[in-house]
């Protein structure tokens, strides 16, 4: 509608110039003089030519009258010629005046067709002007539409495809359907709504496989220290050469295993944003069955757990006490103790080994990824086990303290109550 009015009102100036050309070019000013009224004027100043000062002027003719010497005998207005030259010049017409057959002076009929010429002129100069500037403020008018409705609307555009190039799929792009880009833009914008949720879908499906693998690899090492104790057990009781190569064979094997699923699972961490907790509500009866699994080896004598219920995932929590427990085994290789307190918001399982612990210094970092204390540098292992308790303790809304206790490493997991979170 607003390119219809543009184009008519550009199309009207237009013809009011081209009419205004035609009329100017084709029109020719008129500067012949009124026969009859020249005619008249002659004879009634012939008439009156001794008594001009009682004549008067009967046409609509301006004129003077001169005698044979070109002085001024009457006027009809000021500011006409006043001489033969001036007359000739001016193109006035200049007649005889004749008395008894003989010329007594001039009468110079004043030519206005020139002044006729002049106003017809300013008059086109200013239709012209007036209707050059219509146009001037027309096309301003809609350059300035233009920009508004195309052409600022096309650097958005150019900005938003700049940021999706980029990645950024969380910035919508403004819509105005007013504009001549408004159906454009939507679907551009419909367009990212469709990219981010495909991106969010892929990292979610990544993000599932990181975390299988994950907690695969790491569930893995638990039944595979199983295997390799077990084996060292019974190298070390056997007295039979064939079974006592078959052991240390499958501890082997369990080292390689260990090895290899230990790779995998640091490989994976490194990209693993979140492993998934999902937190309940579990009776203390559960929770001294995890700690008992966890002490495959039987070194330490699980208490009873004071009957409540903790907020916490029975799998994961299973987890973390396996790391803390083969931890104990691997580098303490003592008996362990087992306590349990209850407090106001928590239940505190303190589990402690006589191991001598670690260097003070080394405390803060224990629970930090691939971090391990200077008694560890012979022993196989990543330094991940805390860090992944650590982290899923406080999923849970719980803690992991670590600290040197009086016999040794002393690990404290403390389990939030169900209601006191």
């Amino acid at each position: 509608m607003k390119r219809q009015a543009f184009l008519i009102g550009v199309l009207l100036v237009l013809i009011t110039e081209i009419i205004t050309l035609i009329v100017f070019a084709v029109q020719t000013p008129d500067f012949l003089q009124d026969t009859v009224a020249v005619n008249e004027v002659v004879h009634s100043v012939t008439e009156d030519f001794n008594a001009l000062e009682q004549h008067k002027n009967t046409t609509a003719l301006d004129y003077i009258v001169l005698d044979e010497s070109g002085n001024l005998l009457y006027k009809t207005k000021s500011g006409l010629s006043e001489s033969v030259n001036a007359a000739i010049t001016h193109r006035d017409t200049i007649l005889d005046i004749t008395i008894n057959d003989t010329t007594v002076g001039k009468v110079i009929i004043y030519n206005d067709g020139i002044h006729t010429l002049q106003s017809q002129k300013q008059t086109a100069i200013i239709v012209l002007s007036v209707a050059i500037a219509v146009n001037c403020l027309i096309c301003i008018g809609y350059a300035v539409y233009m920009h508004y409705t195309m052409i600022r609307p096309f650097r958005k555009l150019k900005g938003f495809a700049e940021r999706i190039a980029g990645g950024n799929l969380d910035i919508p792009l403004e819509m105005d359907r007013r504009n001549l880009f408004g159906a454009f833009t939507e679907s551009f914008d419909i367009m990212r709504s469709e990219l981010k949720k495909a991106r969010l879908a892929e990292a979610r499906a990544q993000q599932s496989k990181k975390e299988l693998v994950a907690k695969l690899s790491h569930d893995i090492k638990t039944p595979i220290a199983s295997i390799k104790a077990v084996s060292e057990i019974g190298l070390a009781v056997t007295n039979n050469p064939k079974d006592e190569a078959n052991y240390k064979h499958i501890i082997v094997k369990a080292d390689q295993i260990n090895t290899l699923v230990t790779n995998l699972f640091s490989a994976t961490l490194e990209e693993l944003q979140q492993l998934t907790v999902t937190s309940a509500n579990i009776d203390s009866k559960q929770v001294k069955v995890i700690l008992e699994n966890a002490d495959y080896l039987h070194r330490a004598t699980i208490p009873d757990i004071p009957e409540c219920l903790v907020y916490a995932d029975g799998l994961r929590l299973q987890q973390v006490f396996d790391n803390i427990f083969a931890n104990s085994y691997k580098y303490a290789k003592t008996d362990i103790t087992v306590t349990a307190r209850k407090s106001e918001n928590s239940i505190d399982i303190i589990i402690e080994d006589c191991g001598g612990g670690v260097l003070a210094e080394e405390l803060p970092v224990l629970k930090e990824k691939f971090k391990r204390g200077s008694n560890a540098a012979n022993i196989e292992g990543a330094g991940l086990g805390l860090y992944i308790s650590d982290y899923f303790m406080k999923e849970m809304q719980g803690a992991l303290n670590v600290e040197n206790g009086e016999r040794g490493l002393k690990v404290t997991v403390v389990l939030a109550l169900s209601g006191k979170i």
